[in-house]
């Protein structure tokens, strides 16, 4: 049956009637989530309910190149992101336990409000607000990234001591938005401090990768290899808490041969 309802296209603006725009060729019927049967926007790629993809557009619309670039570079931060989440995870103390981890201040999963963080420490503040960040990142809702970055870099800049660990989670969301600069002066300011640390090294070699600079990263890679064996001895605390980042970062970098002029 043909809906004789009319309505402006949300693609193209045209007024349309019946199930699809004339103009563009946009459905126009409804749509529901498959995972919680949330009504969906016919432009929606993911459920703002639950965050599950749905496919993309029901017409041919792409995806633009700034679309494009933000989720290459978040596939990029894959690695660094899972850390992230596993660290927030095994701070329960700072943060919500785990149901309310996931929806930080919404009960209902969607985004929302931004969580009261006014009577938290700034540590606190930065931890919730890196937290949700992680949570934004893995179902890619870059509206939520962008509104919480500034937040959790400004509470960065308030706490009264930075330790490693703060240091590299502020340099995570430098790389989210793409401040490639001010991350990789994160990473130098770490191993200036604790020379040999294996998050400098790691944030090193993933501004490299976002760069393209395949002999940084090999640097990075070869410098990470080197100290591996020694700092993992250390056993220290944040190194236990982010092994799948350094795991991973590992694998990574004994899997592509390193060239033979980074020995020298």
């Amino acid at each position: 049956m043909t809906d004789s309802t009319t309505r402006p296209c949300p693609s193209c603006g045209t007024v349309a009637s019946g199930n699809f725009c004339s103009s563009c060729g946009l459905t126009l019927r409804p749509r529901a989530c498959l995972n919680c049967q949330a009504e969906l926007s016919p432009q929606a790629r993911f459920c703002h309910r639950c965050g599950t993809s749905v496919g993309g557009p029901a017409s041919g619309a792409r995806l633009s190149a700034t679309d494009r670039k933000a989720w290459t570079l978040a596939g990029i931060l894959c690695l660094l992101l899972v850390g992230g989440i596993a660290y927030n995870v095994s701070r329960a103390d700072s943060r919500p336990r785990s149901p309310d981890m996931a929806n930080a201040g919404s009960s209902t999963g969607l985004s929302g409000a931004a969580p009261d963080i006014s009577a938290l420490t700034p540590r606190e503040r930065f931890d919730r607000l890196f937290n949700r960040i992680m949570q934004a990142s893995e179902r890619r809702d870059s509206a939520e990234i962008e509104r919480f970055t500034p937040m959790a870099l400004g509470a960065y800049q308030q706490l009264d001591a930075v330790d490693v660990d703060a240091r590299y989670h502020a340099a995570v969301l430098q790389l989210q938005i793409r401040e490639l600069p001010a991350a990789k002066a994160l990473a130098d300011t770490i191993l200036a401090e604790s020379p040999g640390h294996l998050f400098g090294y790691v944030i090193r070699g993933e501004v490299a990768k976002v760069r393209n600079d395949s002999l940084g990263r090999a640097q990075a890679e070869r410098d990470f290899l080197s100290h591996y064996g020694s700092a993992m001895q250390s056993k220290r605390v944040e190194y236990l808490e982010h092994k799948p980042v350094l795991d991973e970062f590992k694998a990574q970098a004994e899997s592509v041969p390193l060239p033979s002029s980074s020995f020298q």
